[in-house]
């Protein structure tokens, strides 16, 4: 009987193994809930407060996207974002990286108002740099499809003042 406990241990062992790489199989792509369709490469921050002990500790700029699934300009900009490879290289690279579907109660996240998309960047001293601004003069932190140079330059200009700041 000794025998037959040792097999069926052994049989029990490659089902679980079997098992076990299927799961793992199934890991190797986690589906990054976080990302929310904005880069699944991207490590992305849960939180604001996250992000911003983050920011401090890397020395490197918090990227904070405001949206809303059922907004179709949050949407249109999450699509040419996800798929410009020279905006995800930065995020994956250079960002602490934060996508939030409501706001925080940092007003300075908002100073002209609470509406989506909205991109503002912190600073690794933790200071919300309200001057990098997109083009439109009444809503100064939106930008459209059509705006990903400018958001690219903007992103770049975030990385420069760090740089000429430190």
């Amino acid at each position: 009987t000794m025998l037959h406990s040792a097999l069926a241990l052994c049989l029990l062992l490659v089902a679980v193994s079997s098992n076990l790489a299927i799961a793992i199989k199934k890991e190797k792509r986690p589906p990054q809930t976080l990302s929310r369709g904005w880069g699944d490469d991207i490590t992305w921050v849960q939180t604001y407060e996250e992000g911003l002990f983050y920011a401090q500790k890397s020395k490197k700029p918090l990227m904070v996207i405001h949206h809303l699934e059922d907004c179709q300009y949050s949407q249109a900009l999450k699509q040419v974002f996800s798929q410009n490879e020279e905006i995800q290289e930065m995020a994956q690279n250079k960002f602490i990286m934060l996508n939030l579907m409501h706001e925080t109660t940092d007003k300075n996240l908002s100073p002209d108002g609470q509406y989506v998309p909205r991109i503002m960047f912190v600073d690794p001293s933790l200071t919300v740099r309200a001057d990098i601004t997109g083009r439109y003069s009444n809503r100064l932190y939106t930008y459209e499809p059509q705006d990903l140079p400018l958001l690219i330059e903007n992103m770049k200009k975030a990385l420069r003042l760090i740089q000429s700041e430190l």
